[in-house]
């Protein structure tokens, strides 16, 4: 097939692009900066210079396509509020663009790569795709809020007649990820981690390879109009340190931050724009992560797509290595 893929430079994307090339299908990138995307280009793999800006140049470069995988995104917590227009655009407003213009192309098979972030705080339960989180309570965060509004935007699409498959993946983690949770596991692992915070924020890791596979599956065989939640194992963050800790050969950290005293610290800290290694809004990521659960059930990818996301504990040896 001709796949033209968003956000193919990115950590998911990377992987996704890679499981395309493997089985021989043509895949067409658009990447903002080509020269910093060269590690993704092969025999198979053209690289197209795109800022997903103008839906009429989007339209050309999809026409032609069998189809498409829309993954381009901006994943951060505890941002400042001047940044707040850029994650907009780049979460809602480019996948508002992007779809137009596959289906304005003809694409016969679009994937949306949305996220689990979209059910909000599951409190301990793992819903399955058909749950609807209570919006009367707010948001979490402002990446939880924009993600949402784009999941609806493809939604909307949906119910319009677009052929759009949408996959929600959980708490990805892996080879060339740089995400905070995903530092905090590859410390522990090796030893390094000196504090754990917010220990009691539910995740459902899931190995960027098997989300990948999984994504290609939705592709190839998930039902047009629908979605699948991709979570993985669900488990706390401290239990998370701690199994990346005993797969590493490495004890535990010893010190856990208080939550009270990172609420002591938030006032000041977000006043000033972030103390030193503290997001912007320390008390957005509090709030977006004290107790909370992203959590999941994967029933349905499983049964209709194969998805069987491995342990985290495995997860954490094929990443790292196991020692001890």
């Amino acid at each position: 097939m001709r796949v033209v893929v968003t956000g193919g430079a990115g950590f998911i994307g990377r992987a996704v692009v890679k499981r395309l090339a493997d089985r021989g299908d043509h895949v067409v990138a658009l990447v903002r900066d080509p020269a910093r995307a060269a590690h993704l280009a092969t025999t198979t793999v053209k690289l197209v210079k795109s800022e997903l800006r103008s839906v009429p140049a989007m339209t050309e470069q999809l026409r032609g396509a069998d189809a498409a995988i829309h993954g381009a995104g901006v994943y951060r917590v505890g941002i400042r509020a001047r940044d707040r227009e850029q994650m907009w655009d780049g979460n809602v407003g480019t996948t508002e663009r992007v779809l137009d213009a596959a289906i304005a192309a003809k694409v016969p098979r679009i994937v949306y790569v949305s996220t689990n972030n979209v059910f909000g705080n599951t409190r301990g339960s793992r819903p399955d795709e058909t749950y609807r989180r209570d919006l009367r309570e707010g948001f979490l965060s402002y990446y939880d809020e924009t993600k949402f509004r784009a999941h609806e935007a493809a939604e909307r699409r949906i119910a319009a007649g677009a052929p759009i498959v949408i996959v929600q993946p959980g708490q990805t983690y892996g080879p060339h990820d740089h995400s905070q949770a995903s530092e905090q596991l590859q410390s522990a692992h090796a030893g390094r981690l000196r504090y754990a915070a917010l220990g009691s924020t539910g995740l459902a890791w899931v190995h960027v390879d098997d989300l990948a596979e999984a994504i290609v599956a939705a592709l190839d065989r998930g039902r047009l109009g629908e979605a699948y939640s991709l979570a993985g194992d669900c488990r706390r963050l401290a239990e998370s340190v701690a199994i990346a800790a005993r797969v590493g050969g490495r004890p535990p950290p010893r010190l856990s931050l208080p939550t009270g005293l990172l609420r002591l610290i938030a006032p000041l800290n977000d006043r000033i724009g972030g103390l030193p290694g503290l997001p912007a809004d320390l008390g957005e990521t509090i709030r977006a992560g004290d107790g909370v659960t992203y959590w999941a059930s994967h029933a349905k990818a499983t049964a209709e797509l194969g998805f069987h996301p491995r342990s985290l504990e495995k997860g954490v040896a094929d990443t790292w290595g196991r020692r001890g």
